[in-house]
């Protein structure tokens, strides 16, 4: 905007998208919100009601305690423009995507050249006009192609199997193919799966990552949190379980196969469904995993879907982010049917464990108990003393070699190899891991020497 249309502004007065205020104060947080909820307008600063520029001149403080108070709005408002132009101010605001909007002092909607404050029967109105909308499928004024990470497209496309080169140019074409670009805007699934920087637009979108010692929170020992696209959250999310789950290797003929002591297939499969099925409106709240010595927990935000009930629970699919389900499906991560719940169990029996419980209220858990023969336990062998049984491999071997170090910690390694029937090699091995994990230590020469058990 310049100086003439600015005039132009003033000399056409206060209406349905122009207010006047001789100065700032926090009561335009009002303004903005009525704005938002009808057609957007323009806030002039340094203008009385009269429509005289008195002036008032804009700081980088002032600027920063506007946006403080549009953030502040539920939902956030991101103000489209604030600049000086001549002696005034102009605040430039959209009509929002996610109304209905409120500010501290409540819900405000622009009539005429007054913001009035919203009757109950005004947002009902307002609520029954958005509530088909989901989230996800709500498009956005502020996020363009130019914050579009194109690497992601094409990591995407990979995940797909096509063979499509993506550029600046086509970009458009590709969003609009897969329901993220429409009428010229990019919804919200579009930047929960490819925005440059995600946390400029939903920063509530992350995963957060948690390993634990013993059965609750107290002592977590690795935490990492993951505030990026959901491709990212999934692929850190499985990389992290693998981390610190056991494993334990089967010969089947020639081949050796590492195995979970929880079914890989079975996070997963928790995994996506936290990611497709989080309600992304909850502002404030996350998707956790964390495992404990006993369990694994995959929570997400938002209860099941409005249609499922304890009933049909596992047997019926209603998806609350149904672009990004499909987006999921697409790069092969998701079924279609709905059998998420019903092949975490099927899986979880196969292993001989049990079922995986589910829990629903404003949170949906799903919880995984692990196989007490190879998660992290305590063992009573010595008076007075607990060992921690653990093992990312070979957990029976490991717990023989303690077993038998408790009985006599003064055994040489020629005994050991004969009680237990392994190689020089592989007790050698077992015995640098206890060392490192700070379960066993030595003390005293290899000769004459003895272990202690931490």
């Amino acid at each position: 905007m310049d100086k003439k249309e600015l005039e132009l502004m003033v000399k056409e007065g206060e209406g349905l998208t122009i207010e006047f205020k001789e100065k700032y104060t926090p009561r335009i947080a009002e303004d903005i919100v009525s704005f938002s909820n009808t057609r957007g307008g323009f806030i002039l600063l340094g203008v009385n009601d009269q429509g005289k520029v008195i002036g008032d001149k804009l700081t980088g403080r002032m600027k920063a305690d506007i946006n403080c108070l549009a953030r502040s709005c539920d939902p956030h408002i991101s103000i489209t423009n604030i600049s000086q132009v001549g002696n005034a101010i102009i605040i430039e605001i959209s009509e929002g995507e996610e109304k209905p909007y409120s500010c501290s002092a409540g819900y405000f909607r622009r009539l005429d050249a007054v913001s009035q404050k919203m009757s109950q029967k005004e947002l009902r109105i307002i609520f029954r006009e958005t509530a088909d909308r989901t989230y996800e499928d709500i498009p956005r004024r502020d996020f363009s192609t130019d914050d579009v990470s194109l690497k992601k497209v094409k990591a995407f496309l990979k995940e797909t199997n096509t063979s499509y080169n993506v550029s600046k140019g086509n970009l458009t074409s590709v969003l609009a193919s897969i329901s993220i670009y429409k009428e010229g805007k990019i919804n919200n699934a579009g930047i929960l799966m490819f925005a440059e920087n995600i946390n400029k637009y939903i920063p509530h979108s992350e995963t957060i990552l948690g390993a634990f010692k013993g059965t609750n929170k107290t002592h977590i020992y690795d935490r990492k949190d993951v505030r990026d696209d959901v491709l990212t959250q999934f692929n850190e999310s499985i990389s992290f379980l693998q981390k610190h789950l056991n494993i334990r290797s089967e010969i089947r003929g020639v081949n050796r196969y590492d195995i979970y002591e929880i079914p890989l297939d079975a996070l997963r499969e928790a995994v996506v469904n936290a990611i497709i099925h989080r309600d992304y409106s909850m502002r404030g709240t996350n998707i956790s995993i964390n495992v404990f010595d006993d369990r694994v927990e995959i929570v997400n935000p938002g209860g099941l879907p409005s249609g499922i009930t304890s009933k049909n629970f596992g047997k019926e699919s209603m998806r609350r982010n149904l672009i990004i389900a499909d987006l999921f499906h697409r790069m092969g991560k998701v079924e279609r049917l709905g059998s998420g719940i019903g092949k975490m169990r099927k899986l979880m029996k196969q292993s001989g464990l049990k079922e995986p419980v589910f829990e629903s209220d404003t949170f949906f858990r799903a919880i995984f108990y692990r196989n007490p023969e190879y998660a992290l336990k305590r063992v009573p062998e010595l008076p007075g003393k607990s060992i921690q049984k653990t093992s990312r491999k070979h957990p029976e071997n490991i717990q023989k070699i303690i077993d038998v170090i408790s009985e006599n910690p003064n055994i040489s390694m020629r005994a050991l190899m004969q009680k237990l029937n392994l190689t020089e090699g592989s007790i050698r091995h077992h015995l640098f891991s206890l060392k490192k994990k700070g379960i066993l230590k030595r003390i005293g020469p290899d000769k004459g020497g003895h272990w202690e058990i931490l």
